[in-house]
């Protein structure tokens, strides 16, 4: 295979996104049972009353649509429901920085040594994580593990994804992008990603390393749209992805969805995260997040619950980075310094994995088909961007690697993630670095 370089974009950077509850989320409401299922009684009940069923699940969760407040409220106390509650969304929260563009002149296929890949030379993160150890002594991961990655869809014709994403597992739980996606892109799959947040995420995690490396090359990603084509991400979406993986068979999940919600005035949600990341937990499934990025000191953040670090059963994960490079190929300095952005805390985070920081990035594939950078609609082109969401598909990658040893048991997949890690900061848990960044090839021995 031959490649070139097509040369530098500059997509202008905006301040790191605000986070938080937006407005209610269209007219879906979210409905948790008492006890285990959904009766069948429901369906028709929420039909009576002018509304549709869109989702439910037999952990006792369901999403209706079509219905008025006061309507939804009618629900509670019939057919076992306990609460009702109107949906919102919460916002993907990363900066962008350069997009830069390759031709790939001949095949795809997927390479034995991710070090070769184009643009391997400026992905100081996978030195600093020692994801090249892993690669030397063929770790690679495998087509038997399963990475779920809950975000805004995927780009699954780009070189670096193809053969990848098993398509047949894949869904979106996003309709207003189902019709664009049908309106700009005729025939392709729903879970096609508008954006370009999760192309990246799941490019770091798992990548053919055509154009840029990720930290495996073999594991299967399947794709589960929770957020549009503007980053936006309605709860219920989330809670309904998180379902879907669980019982779709994957091994991991990634989350890059750093949010938060005041306790006081959005604290009902946090029945619905617990009972859903629970039977998440029971199904064996290792979820990954990311801590957010609003600098926020989490062991102090009384009233803010912090999703998903706040959640019980997760890893969550905190960003680090250079605090400057010669060039973009370095050398670079203060590679494991924590990221100015990152939220912190020792109560809070797991591990910490690169993420980028001041002008540094990580880089990964960009979606050609975007409707945000829509120059990587004409090509291969990856994109540098910074946050928390980039830390933590470092450590989904790695989880992926020690789910081949450990098996689907995700207290064990956590234990040997933070075991293995470089104790960093404070001995022992840091706020910054909680038990330390990720080593992969370390961990994958």
């Amino acid at each position: 295979m031959t490649m070139r370089s097509r040369g530098l974009v500059w997509v202008v950077a905006c301040a790191l996104l605000a986070v938080g509850v937006s407005a209610e989320a269209g007219n879906r409401h979210l409905v948790l049972f008492g006890g285990g299922g959904v009766p069948a009684s429901f369906e028709s009940d929420v039909q009576a009353r002018g509304g549709d069923v869109a989702f439910r699940h037999d952990a006792g969760i369901a999403i209706v649509e079509g219905l008025s407040n006061a309507a939804a409220a009618q629900l509670v106390g019939r057919n076992g429901v306990v609460k009702v509650d109107a949906d919102s969304s919460f916002q993907i929260d990363s900066r962008v920085g350069s997009v830069n563009g390759i031709t790939v002149d001949d095949g795809t296929e997927s390479p034995t040594n991710p070090a070769a890949a184009f643009f391997y030379p400026r992905q100081w993160n996978m030195r600093a994580i020692k994801a090249n150890d892993a690669w030397a002594a063929g770790r690679l991961g495998s087509p038997y593990v399963t990475l779920a990655i809950l975000d805004s869809g995927i780009s699954y014709t780009h070189p670096d994804l193809a053969g990848r994403v098993d398509l047949s597992r894949s869904v979106s739980f996003v309709p207003s992008d189902d019709a664009l996606v049908a309106a700009y892109f005729p025939g392709f799959h729903p879970v096609t990603d508008l954006n370009y947040h999760w192309t990246h995420v799941a490019a770091t995690a798992v990548s053919n390393s055509i154009a840029a490396a990720g930290v495996t090359t073999q594991t299967t990603l399947i794709g589960v749209k929770v957020c549009d084509v503007n980053g936006s991400c309605p709860f219920s979406a989330v809670i309904a992805g998180i379902l879907h993986a669980a019982d779709a068979g994957a091994d991991v999940a990634n989350l890059s969805l750093g949010g938060s919600f005041t306790k006081s005035g959005n604290g009902r949600y946090v029945g619905y995260i617990n009972k859903v990341f629970n039977y998440a937990h029971s199904q064996g499934l290792t979820v990954v997040v990311s801590a957010g990025n609003s600098a926020i000191n989490l062991d102090y953040d009384q009233n803010g619950y912090k999703t998903y670090c706040s959640t019980p059963n997760t890893i969550c994960v905190s960003a680090t980075g250079p605090t400057a490079q010669a060039s973009v190929t370095g050398p670079w300095t203060n590679v494991d310094a924590p990221a100015y952005y990152t939220n912190y805390g020792r109560s809070a985070i797991n591990v910490a994995a690169p993420g980028g920081n001041n002008s540094t990035f990580v880089y990964a594939a960009c979606s050609q088909t975007s409707l945000i950078i829509p120059v990587c609609q004409t090509g291969t082109f990856i994109v540098g961007v910074m946050g928390t969401s980039m830390a933590a598909p470092h450590v989904s990658g790695l989880a992926s690697l020690v789910v081949e040893d450990v098996g689907k048991n995700p207290g064990a997949v956590r234990a040997r993630i933070q075991q293995t890690a470089d104790d960093l900061g404070a001995r022992g848990t840091d706020p910054f670095y909680g038990k330390g960044r990720i080593n992969v090839g370390r961990a994958a021995q």
